[in-house]
């Protein structure tokens, strides 16, 4: 009996320590892990294992806030987004993100509500390039 409390106590104590580490993972991070650290790393320096593949290699989101100081959000979340950017400002490689959340979002949460969830998906990316900033 004493064996199995020790064992019971020793999955108690792995499964609180895995609970742990996965609340110290924000939205934002996990967002930027499946849709950005692919092209821009997982430190976000644009070091992602496809960024040789593409014409422009990858911004290094680490360094935004070093030109003025300040980290400019808006600008961020617009260009994350993408659905009001000028297009005569040029090309971008880099994907709508905002469409392609939309999609999804509409599907799962209805139009209104899917706009909402989009919207706050490219806030916890923003936030989270926000903490990038060195």
């Amino acid at each position: 009996m004493k064996t199995a409390t020790i064992s019971v106590a020793a999955l108690l104590l792995g499964l609180a320590h895995s609970q742990a580490n996965a609340q110290q993972v924000t939205r934002g991070e996990l967002e930027y892990l499946d849709s950005c650290a692919v092209c821009h790393g997982l430190e976000g320096k644009g070091d992602g294992p496809l960024a040789d593949e593409l014409q422009k290699r990858p911004a290094d989101l680490t360094i935004i806030s070093r030109e003025t100081g300040r980290f400019p959000y808006w600008r961020v979340f617009a260009i994350i987004d993408g659905r009001y950017i000028v297009p005569g400002h040029g090309a971008r490689e880099m994907p709508v993100w905002g469409q392609q959340f939309i999609e999804g979002d509409v599907k799962t949460y209805g139009p209104s509500g899917g706009a909402i969830v989009t919207q706050e998906r490219i806030h916890e990316l923003t936030g989270y390039i926000e903490s990038l900033q060195r």
